[in-house]
């Protein structure tokens, strides 16, 4: 069939830690691996999201993925058409479904978006480049923060394409400080194939206030992203992940280690109970990262200051309207004299 891909780049086995796991569905187009016995039957699924999920509950890579697999997973015999595949994901939500023989073993899995042909995201995308960068000073005293080259590309320019790749091809840039610098270079986008458009604030609107500047009649939701970061996540996976919950935001959060540098003592009241010796604490941060449903953009008022972590609150009074998407994949953010200087380590 025209709109299968071969499943055995996808098979891994019930030991395949969550690493390895990562790599298997990283490299293929299909964004999941198909859990397999050694007669080639689907024992279960993984997707980026089930590894993701594993991660918030405190798993670490090197578990297997009998740990995160999907054991009750939907399937199509051999008999059925690409018609009633494309029907089934339909009806449940589905990206890719698998087609098995009659004792389970896998024949081949069917795609969405190779059934319905699809061009690309119709979602736009929101960089947020309008920041003075102080704390990169002198470097911003002439140049915007997202402007300044790693790798001999600026860095809006490389969050730019890593997003063009993905399939995204309207952009709305945020711009305020020094904006003619970035409004120059990046034009209206022709040079990358894409269409690019400026939210120009008057005013810092901040990260949430400068969504007040974009078009009523966006339908799907917007990928909203910090110009002054450098990261390797899958933004495919992050729409898929924001679709499958139909969150109303979606956060991306990264997991960041805080090391006591002395001694801590449990207490009981007066009571000793134990020690622990410089004990690293673990918190998932904001990674200035996020997937915006566009009946959000209703919470802003037009032209007036708001900062996300404010818009979240406006958000965040109803259980599950916002969901966490860890980042495991590199992120770097470049705001410091020193992390520039990591970047040019790094980057490639």
């Amino acid at each position: 069939m025209a709109h299968s891909i071969d499943p055995k780049k996808l098979f891994i086995s019930l030991t395949t830690r969550l690493s390895e796991a990562i790599g298997v569905i990283d490299r293929g187009v299909a964004q999941i691996a198909l859990v397999v016995d050694d007669d080639h039957r689907l024992l279960g699924t993984v997707t980026d999201g089930d590894i993701r999920r594993g991660l918030l509950k405190s798993m670490t890579l090197d578990m297997p993925v009998e740990y995160v697999m999907q054991r009750k997973f939907r399937s199509l015999r051999g008999s059925d058409s690409e018609s009633d595949a494309l029907k089934l994901m339909r009806l449940h939500g589905l990206h890719q479904i698998p087609v098995l023989d009659d004792h389970g073993r896998v024949l081949r899995i069917h795609l969405l978006e190779k059934l319905l042909h699809l061009p690309g995201r119709p979602n736009a995308v929101v960089l947020m480049a309008g920041g003075r960068g102080e704390r990169l000073r002198p470097l911003t005293s002439d140049c915007p923060k997202p402007m300044l080259p790693v790798g001999g590309r600026p860095i809006l320019e490389i969050i730019l394409r890593q997003c063009v790749e993905a399939g995204f091809g309207h952009f709305y840039l945020s711009v305020n400080y020094l904006k003619q610098q970035i409004i120059d270079h990046f034009g209206n986008g022709s040079r990358w194939g894409v269409k690019i458009e400026y939210l120009e604030e008057e005013m810092p609107l901040g990260t949430g206030g400068a969504l007040s500047l974009l078009p009523s009649n966006l339908v799907d939701p917007v990928l909203v992203m910090n110009g002054d970061l450098l990261t390797r996540v899958d933004f495919n996976h992050l729409m898929h992940f924001h679709h499958e919950y139909a969150a109303e935001v979606t956060m991306c959060v990264r997991e960041h280690m805080t090391q006591i540098p002395y001694g801590v003592v449990q207490l009981d009241g007066t009571t000793v109970r134990g020690f622990q010796e410089k004990p690293a604490i673990s918190h998932f941060v904001n990674a200035g990262i996020y997937v915006v449903s566009t009946n959000v953009l209703t919470l802003l008022q037009p032209n007036t200051h708001c900062d996300m972590p404010l818009l979240l609150e406006r958000v965040n009074h109803q259980p599950g309207r916002i969901r966490a998407f860890p980042i495991h994949e590199y992120w770097l953010d470049v705001g410091q004299h020193d992390m520039l200087l990591r970047a040019h380590g790094e980057w490639t």
